[in-house]
């Protein structure tokens, strides 16, 4: 819309808050026309070169990104590695098509399918596949197959953005991320969340001009050569946030959150040990969530029992007295790792996952068990299974547990078990909660909100739909909430719910005494409580 002589501004939906003034940058793929071919072994040498030279690009970002921004693009690695499906392209190349067309054909076919899949998952994994057959194309065409130069802190706008290309941008010097499409759930906007980066999606049709532009994350606005009234009303919010964010810093220091005088205990969720490096982390009272999924993305196999053991151990030494949660694997659904999930479910979301997978691979399942059986000697560990739907996956995982302790100092391994709790994530674990002989539970908001609204939460259409207050996705937490007060059981919430503001009235009314939230949104949750139990408000 037209809001001045000088400026143009379109408004979407917020996925990252921040502030952003620097210069426009499109970086919608642009690919090349068809190359000079060569002889059919120059054609099958080159594709194969291109693709080992995308192969080392992206386990390099996986290597550098680590956490889920590496599980992200296992996905990809995967296809790479997957000569079943190679051997129909470089058969292609052996009739006489070219590398790049015999390439683009195979993922414009795979896309499709994607694409037109009923399962949400499968249709979110058509964008990884274009980034793939762009990179591939555009490295045998005599690119790098990088992404182009960006100015220090550009609003980088695109259509959408695959996670790998959002890894490839230096952010080093701030910037922020404006998408056409897109959705504040996509894996995109939570490596933008994770990283400060504020980020602006469903923007609608921009033209392909602009020599600066200002993105608002917050009022999820994106402003074109900005006139000077523009740009002085953008300050005053940027400034008015900066403030905002000081005020909460200073709150960390405070002992304790409380409302209503009682205690709410704030922790962290983490991806590992690195993310303890964040400035606020040291303010929290523990870690309620620390992912394991991130020890599944070595491109040498599966972790062993000294690398998870050292990995949990770390944790536990930086955390020193403080609780600290750790969840089991929870792979599969929108978290495929080779060598361990199923590849051929229609609905992987609804399939073979978390605890489940868990159960149905003992021998991978024991040697993380043996891990944590060791680490709980170190530390204030408790455990947690995700995706528990029956108290019976509970009593199986806790027979294993216990019979891998037994082992453990049958061999004269220092071991324990540690406290068991479960994920309440599955509505009929929510429905049927007290028939769980758990020692605390952890509320999974994210995806008991998917379940029980029957949205799948990576589905940009989908997302006026995916509301976390909605009085159905309430019940249910207020019902575990009260279950664990009768029982005198703990309840916590560790899902994106827990890190929004607006949310935590809802939360705190439900009973909820126990939050874990990302790191970098600690403060701002902790001014938050301030406000509320003063009677201010979210202002």
């Amino acid at each position: 819309m037209q809001v001045g002589a000088a400026g143009l501004a379109y408004r979407g939906r917020t996925a990252s808050i921040g502030f952003v003034h620097g210069p426009f940058v499109r970086v919608d793929v642009d690919t090349k026309d068809a190359r000079v071919a060569g002889t059919l072994v120059e054609e099958a040498l080159a594709l194969r070169n291109a693709i080992d030279v995308a192969s080392r690009q992206i386990a390099d970002l996986a290597a550098i990104a680590g956490g889920e921004a590496a599980q992200i693009l296992e996905f990809q690695v995967a296809l790479l590695d997957d000569e079943d499906f190679l051997e129909a392209i470089f058969a292609a190349i052996g009739d006489g098509d070219a590398a790049d067309v015999a390439w683009r054909s195979a993922l414009d076919g795979q896309i499709a399918d994607y694409d037109s899949a009923e399962d949400e998952y499968l249709k979110a994994r058509s964008s990884d596949l274009a980034d793939l057959r762009d990179r591939v194309i555009n490295i045998l065409q005599g690119g790098e197959g990088q992404a182009p130069r960006i100015p220090g802190g550009a609003v980088v706008c695109a259509d959408d953005l695959p996670p790998s290309r959002f890894l490839e941008i230096d952010w080093s010097a701030g910037g922020g991320l404006a998408l056409l499409r897109g959705s504040p759930t996509s894996h995109v906007a939570m490596l933008a969340r994770a990283r400060g980066i504020p980020m602006v999606v469903q923007l609608g049709t921009i033209p392909e001009i602009g020599a600066t532009a200002l993105l608002d994350g917050e009022g999820a606005t994106l402003e074109l050569d900005p006139s000077a009234e523009q740009l002085r009303l953008f300050e005053a919010r940027r400034e008015s946030h900066r403030k905002s964010r000081a005020s909460a810093r200073a709150i960390l220091r405070r002992p304790t959150a409380s409302w209503r005088g009682e205690r709410i205990k704030l922790l962290i969720n983490i991806q590992s040990v690195v993310d303890l490096a964040h400035a606020d982390a040291q303010y929290a009272d523990g870690i309620g969530l620390m992912r394991t999924e991130f020890l599944l993305t070595d491109r040498g196999g599966l972790p062993d029992e000294e690398a998870q053991f050292g990995a949990y151990d770390a944790v536990l030494r930086w955390a020193d007295r403080r609780p600290v949660t750790i969840r089991t694997f929870d792979a599969g659904g929108d978290k495929p790792v080779s060598g361990f999930t199923r590849d051929d479910e229609a609905n992987p979301f609804l399939g073979v996952r978390g605890l489940r997978l868990c159960l149905a691979r003992p021998e991978i399942f024991a040697v993380q068990l043996r891990a944590l059986a060791r680490a709980a000697v170190r530390g204030n560990l408790k455990v947690m299974f995700p995706m528990v739907t029956s108290a019976d996956e509970l009593e199986a995982g806790r027979k294993l547990f216990a019979d891998t302790v037994q082992r453990l100092q049958a061999e004269g391994v220092a071991a324990m078990l540690p406290e068991l709790g479960i994920m309440v994530e599955v509505p009929a674990a929510a429905l049927a909660i007290a028939t769980f002989k758990a020692a605390f539970f952890s509320i999974g908001s994210n995806d008991l909100a998917q379940y029980v609204l029957a949205c799948d939460r990576s589905n940009g259409a989908l997302a006026p739909l995916m509301d976390p207050l909605h009085p159905a996705v309430l019940e249910l937490i207020a019902r575990t909430a009260e279950h664990g007060r009768r029982a005198g059981v703990s309840v916590s919430l560790c899902g994106d719910m827990a890190s929004d503001p607006r949310c935590l009235p809802a939360l705190l009314n439900c009973g909820l005494r126990e939050l874990s939230v990302n790191a970098s949104a600690l403060a701002q949750i902790k001014q938050t409580i301030d406000r509320l139990s003063s009677g201010g408000g979210l202002g």
